[in-house]
C-alpha cells in the first residue's frame, strides 16, 4: 500500500496551542481525490530547519514513505524554514510545482507571491511543500496532483490513482 506521509509545520500546534487544520487538510483532500486506499501517517514539529528536516528524512528513510506533503513554514518570517529543511534532504529539487501553485494561489490572494513552496526527490520519496491554510491547501493540491502519479512512476514509488 502506498505510504502518503504529512508533515504540519506550526510552533503553536505542535505546543497544543492551535489545532492542526493544515494536516487534516491535506489527508481529506487526498482521500477525496485517489481511487486507492493509502496509508496515512501524520506528524505535527514546530517551525525551524532542523525539527523539518529531521522529520522529512525518518519520513522518507525508515518509514519508507512514497509521498510526503509538508503543511506551513514557507512564508517569508524567520522561522519559516520549510523550503531549505527540504533542499538539505533532496537530491533532485522540482520547482515546477511550486512555480504551479504560486500561479493558481495568485488568483485568489495577491499574497501568494510571498510563498515559497517547492517539491524535490529523495531516493524513491516525492516531497511537495503546500501552504499552511486549508483553502489554499486546496487550491494548491488540484493544480499539482495530476502530475503526482506520474512523477512517482518515474522515481519507482507507490501507485496513486485519480478518481474519476
Amino acid at each position: 500500500m502506498t505510504l502518503v506521509a504529512i508533515l504540519t509545520v506550526s510552533d503553536r500546534a505542535s505546543r497544543g496551542e492551535y489545532e492542526d487544520l493544515g494536516g487534516p487538510a491535506v489527508e481529506n483532500w487526498l482521500r477525496a481525490a485517489t481511487a486507492r486506499p493509502c496509508d496515512y501517517r501524520r506528524r505535527i514539529v514546530p517551525d525551524g530547519q532542523e525539527s523539518v528536516r529531521d522529520a522529512l528524512v525518518e519520513f522518507c528513510d525508515r518509514d519508507g514513505a512514497d509521498l510526503v506533503f509538508t503543511t506551513g513554514g514557507t512564508g517569508p518570517t524567520s522561522r519559516d524554514l520549510t523550503p531549505e529543511a527540504m533542499r538539505e534532504v533532496i537530491t533532485k529539487e522540482l520547482p515546477g510545482f511550486g512555480e504551479l501553485m504560486r500561479r493558481v494561489s495568485l488568483s485568489q490572494v495577491p499574497t501568494a507571491i510571498l510563498s515559497r513552496q517547492t517539491a524535490g526527490i529523495r531516493g524513491r520519496s516525492l516531497i511537495i511543500n503546500l501552504p499552511g491554510k486549508p483553502a489554499s491547501i486546496d487550491v494548491c493540491l488540484a493544480a499539482v496532483f495530476p502530475a503526482i502519479p506520474y512523477c512517482l512512476e518515474l522515481i519507482g514509488a507507490g501507485r496513486i490513482d485519480i478518481s474519476d
